[in-house]
């Protein structure tokens, strides 16, 4: 019995062994290129601003305090408007999409793939792209000034307006591949039994199809909400100086002001309303059917 036991004891410990080996280069990666840069960050951010930039190593707090004045609070509420109302565009004219990709039959895999090719190409292109619609001599104006509909051009590019646009033209396909995943595994013969129980199609939508979509439709606002929160080449391209997200306060604070604390502590503000983010995701798929993707 005992010589039995040594050997298990021998095998789990190899089979440990084997299975930390494998787990250890991710482990390291993420300690090495997210934790520890995560957490000199989070230092810094505490710390005082050097004279000439850079950073003073004196304990300080005021950049924490100097974000509630409120030009940056303001800032933080733009940018906290348009990304939510970015993810709400996006879920209404995603939803539709993904719900015809989810029925199109032979058709579907040629949409999803249109649907991702967009991802394919840099966001920096895509961008300058809706640069060339939008400008005075761009496409948009172009048409309407030939077609009579307009006298002059009208102001696209540099308004709010075009950075919503841009952040819904970027951030979409994150909106519709996770609802069509949700909506793919759908049973039809639940909408059957619906409609055979005298349920109407908005009954149906509501009663069946939407809780079961639920999962799809948190995950999608998350890749949505996150990436629109932190964006900030939209906004520089997209709005010009007067539009400006908390992307570009940060991207400022690093490059032209040279204040790295305080470019510090506005991102762990931003970090902080992205775990919410995370958090309300949580409790959304925890509690919609199915628990989650």
């Amino acid at each position: 019995m005992r010589v039995r036991r040594s050997i298990f004891r021998v095998i789990n410990r190899r089979e440990s062994w084997a299975g930390w080996s494998q787990v250890a280069p991710t482990l390291l990666f993420l300690v090495v290129f997210f934790i520890v840069p995560l957490a000199m960050m989070f230092g810094s951010s505490w710390m005082a601003r050097g004279t000439y930039g850079g950073i003073e190593w004196r304990f300080t707090a005021e950049h924490y305090v100097r974000f509630a004045d409120p030009l940056y609070l303001s800032i933080l509420a733009r940018t906290l408007a348009w990304s939510l109302g970015a993810t709400l565009f996006c879920l209404l004219v995603g939803y539709p999409v993904a719900w015809t990709l989810a029925n199109a039959g032979r058709w579907k895999n040629v949409l999803v793939f249109l649907v991702i090719v967009p991802l394919w190409t840099s966001y920096l292109v895509r961008t300058f792209a809706m640069i060339f619609l939008m400008r005075d001599s761009g496409l948009i104006n172009t048409l309407l000034l030939k077609t009579g509909l307009i006298q002059e051009p009208l102001e696209l590019l540099y308004t709010p307006g075009a950075v919503m646009a841009g952040l819904v033209y970027g951030f979409l396909p994150f909106m519709v591949l996770p609802i069509y995943t949700s909506l793919e595994k759908l049973d039809p013969t639940l909408l059957e039994a619906a409609e055979v129980l005298g349920a109407r199609p908005a009954a149906r939508f509501w009663k069946v199809i939407w809780p079961l979509s639920l999962p799809g439709v948190a995950a999608g606002s998350l890749l949505t909400f996150i990436p629109a929160l932190g964006s900030y080449l939209t906004s520089d391209l997209l709005g010009g100086a007067k539009q400006m997200m908390i992307g570009n306060l940060v991207q400022n604070q690093f490059t032209t002001a040279r204040n790295w604390p305080f470019g510090a502590a506005a991102s762990f503000v931003v970090m902080s309303g992205v775990l919410v983010a995370v958090t309300l995701y949580l409790r959304m798929r925890d509690k919609a059917p199915g628990g989650g993707l």
